[in-house]
C-alpha cells in the first residue's frame, strides 16, 4: 500500500525525536493524510501479516457498545490486554501497576461506549460490569452510531454524519484516551466515503489495524445503506515511529508489497447485527509476521 510506505518514508527523512509518557522516544511528523480508494482493494498491509480476526473482533466490540475486554479475551483476542479503567486501577510502568492494569476487566467508558451512549453517565468504579459486557447506561446518551445509519438512509446528502469518541469528562476514566477520536460519513455520487481524525498514531502497530477497521467499517455501512464503497481518509497528527520500531519498519520498506486481498460479508441484515465472523478477508497474499513491541 503506497500510502503507507510513503508515510514511512517522510517519518524517516523528516521526523523529529520526541519523548513522551511511554518512556520509549519517538520519531514523528506533525501531520500527515492517508487516502485510500476501496476499489483498489481491501486496505490490509501487504509487507508484514495483518490479523483481519483481531480487527474485526475489535470493531465488533465497539459497535456493541461494550467496555469489558474480557469479552475480547474470550475471543482470544488480547490487544486491549495492558489497559484498565484509570480512576480503578492507576496507570504505571512498574510491574505492580502493570499487572493490576492487566488483571482489571473494566476498560471504561472507551470508544464503543461513546458511539453508542455518548453522554451517559458510566457505572461507578465500585460498580461491577454485568454479564452483556457492559455496565447499564442510567440514562441512555446519544447513539451516535445510530444517528449516522438512519441518516444515510434519509438524508445522505447531510455533512453532520459525525461520531466522536472525545468526551472531555469522561477521559479521566477511560483506560486509553482515544487516539482516532472522531469520524465523518459522507456520500458523494454514489459512494460512501469515511474519513477519520486520529490525534496519535503509532505507525508501526496501531496504524495498520486503524487503516483495516476503519475500512472494514466502510465496507459495513455501504452494505447497510446500499452506497457504493468509495474512499477511506485518514487525517493523522502525532504521525510517529517508536525507536525499536525502526528495524522492523525498514524491512517493511525493503520488500516488494503485494496485490490488496478483497473483503466479502455473505450473510448480512444490518450492522447492528453483524458479527466479525460474517466478514471473510479473499486472496490475502503478504510477507511473514513482524513482530512490535507494544508501548504502554
Amino acid at each position: 500500500m503506497k500510502s503507507y510506505l510513503d508515510l514511512l518514508n517522510r517519518i524517516f527523512e523528516t521526523g523529529v525525536r520526541r519523548p513522551n509518557r511511554t518512556g520509549v522516544v519517538t520519531t514523528a511528523i506533525p501531520g500527515f493524510m492517508f487516502e485510500h480508494n476501496m476499489t483498489d482493494g481491501f486496505p490490509l498491509l501487504t509487507t508484514k501479516f495483518v490479523p483481519f480476526r483481531l480487527v474485526a473482533s475489535e470493531l465488533e466490540f465497539f459497535l456493541r457498545g461494550y467496555t469489558d475486554k474480557k469479552w475480547l479475551q474470550d475471543r482470544n483476542n488480547r490487544i486491549w490486554n495492558e489497559w484498565a479503567r484509570q480512576d480503578k486501577v492507576k496507570y504505571g510502568h512498574s510491574d505492580k501497576e502493570q499487572a493490576a492494569m492487566r488483571a482489571e476487566r473494566d476498560l471504561g467508558p472507551i470508544y464503543g461506549w461513546q458511539w453508542r451512549h455518548f453522554g451517559a453517565e458510566y457505572p461507578a468504579p465500585d460498580k461491577e460490569l454485568h454479564e452483556s459486557c457492559i455496565g447499564l447506561p442510567q440514562s441512555k446518551g446519544v447513539d451516535q452510531l445510530w444517528n449516522v445509519v438512519q441518516k444515510l438512509k434519509t438524508d445522505p446528502d447531510c455533512r453532520r454524519m459525525v461520531v466522536s469518541a472525545w468526551n472531555p469528562p469522561d477521559i479521566p476514566k477511560m483506560g486509553l484516551p482515544p487516539c482516532h477520536w472522531g469520524f465523518q460519513v459522507l456520500v458523494m455520487d454514489g459512494k460512501l466515503n469515511l474519513l477519520w481524525n486520529q490525534r496519535s498514531v503509532d505507525t508501526a502497530l496501531g496504524l495498520p489495524f486503524n487503516i483495516a477497521s476503519y475500512a472494514l467499517l466502510l465496507h459495513l455501512l455501504a452494505k447497510e445503506s446500499g452506497f457504493a464503497e468509495g474512499k477511506l481518509i485518514g487525517f493523522l497528527a502525532d504521525t510517529h515511529i517508536y525507536e525499536n520500531h525502526v528495524e522492523g519498519l525498514r524491512k517493511q520498506l525493503s520488500l516488494t508489497p503485494k496485490p490488496l486481498p478483497s473483503i466479502q460479508t455473505e450473510e448480512f441484515s444490518s450492522i447492528f447485527h453483524w458479527k466479525h465472523t460474517d466478514s471473510v478477508i479473499e486472496g490475502y497474499e503478504h510477507h511473514p509476521k513482524i513482530p512490535f513491541p507494544i508501548a504502554v
